[in-house]
């Protein structure tokens, strides 16, 4: 039976959760036959993240290396040098990355920080490169300027469910998230935010998060799925209860996001380096189609350029160069 993909804001969280419980041969089937329908199943996205400012961020996440609150041995840097800034996006371009995103350690990006900002944009721009960034929050005006400069996407993840958010951040509200997200669809760009997952939430949570997501005015272009990187120092390093989310779990989750976003671009993002390769095999053919290339995501180890190409080679998937490809 052929599917066609239908893109809806009014999931509710029973049909969400209803898609987690059904057997894992018959929701990855869904997942992938969906996912050919606006996507080539043979061919990934790959972007490169650099941190442009790390450390010292006044937020109190409890998953992140840089929150000042967090003791962590993570050192704090200032804002990067635009020349710095582009000669790794020229690197990421060498080594097949389509968009390169920058991020930096902040609750929101000072004035005085602008202008720099929009000379990165501007000059990844130039190299024929999508762009991406994360600075924190921003106003309708920072996110109107980002706009003219150039840039293609913003990412501002929503972490997990509005339920579950005050277990692990306390410092901005979710409704903060929300209005980012906003100023940045107000704006003109597309829209990039997912959410971690393995941060002791329950299956409720993951489904929340993904049906928000899903729900929103305009559905996310892309959407980063996390597994969570414990880091030593910060609170969820440090909860003995926590254990890691089952991988079939997760593999769930990636399907689920499919299902219910059939036109975003899934990401696979922090956590890939622990993943076995069957287990991202197993995300591709569940509706993966994006990752994060390089040895380090901001902070945090990634899976290296090498390993990708391999697994790659083993599964016959290419990396995706262009737009969406409307298939038949």
């Amino acid at each position: 039976m052929r599917v066609t993909p239908e893109l809806r804001s009014n999931w509710r969280q029973e049909e969400v959760e209803a898609l987690f419980e059904r057997p894992f041969n018959d929701l990855l089937f869904e997942a992938q036959t969906l996912h050919r329908h606006t996507f080539d199943p043979n061919k990934v996205q790959v972007s490169t993240l650099m941190s442009i400012k790390t450390g010292g961020c006044s937020e109190d996440c409890k998953y992140c290396s840089q929150s000042a609150r967090n003791e962590t041995e993570l050192e704090r840097e200032k804002l990067a040098e635009v020349s710095t800034v582009l000669a790794a996006a020229r690197e990421a371009k060498r080594s097949g990355s389509s968009r390169f995103c920058m991020g930096a350690a902040w609750r929101n990006p000072k004035g005085k920080d602008m202008e720099r900002l929009l000379t990165m944009v501007s000059g990844v721009k130039a190299l024929g490169m999508e762009s991406c960034m994360t600075l924190g929050m921003l106003t309708g005006h920072q996110a109107e300027k980002l706009k003219r400069a150039g840039l293609d996407y913003y990412n501002h993840n929503l972490d997990t469910s509005e339920a579950y958010y005050g277990e692990v951040v306390t410092t901005r509200s979710y409704q903060d998230r929300l209005d980012t997200l906003e100023h940045v669809r107000d704006a003109g760009i597309k829209v990039c935010s997912g959410g971690i997952v393995g941060m002791g939430e329950s299956r409720h949570d993951r489904a929340g998060l993904l049906a928000t997501l899903a729900n929103l005015p305009e559905q996310p272009q892309s959407v980063p799925i996390n597994r969570l990187v414990k880091v030593a120092g910060t609170p969820l390093d440090e909860m003995e209860s926590l254990e890691e989310l089952d991988p079939l779990e997760f593999v769930r989750t990636i399907a689920v996001a499919r299902i219910l976003m059939p036109k975003s671009w899934v990401r696979l993002s922090a956590g890939r380096e622990s993943m076995s390769e069957t287990m991202q095999a197993l995300c591709f053919f569940a509706g993966a189609n994006s990752i994060f290339s390089g040895e380090q995501l901001l902070t945090t180890p990634n899976a290296g350029e090498a390993s990708d190409a391999l697994l790659f080679a083993k599964l016959g998937l290419e990396v995706e160069v262009g737009e969406v490809v409307e298939l038949g």
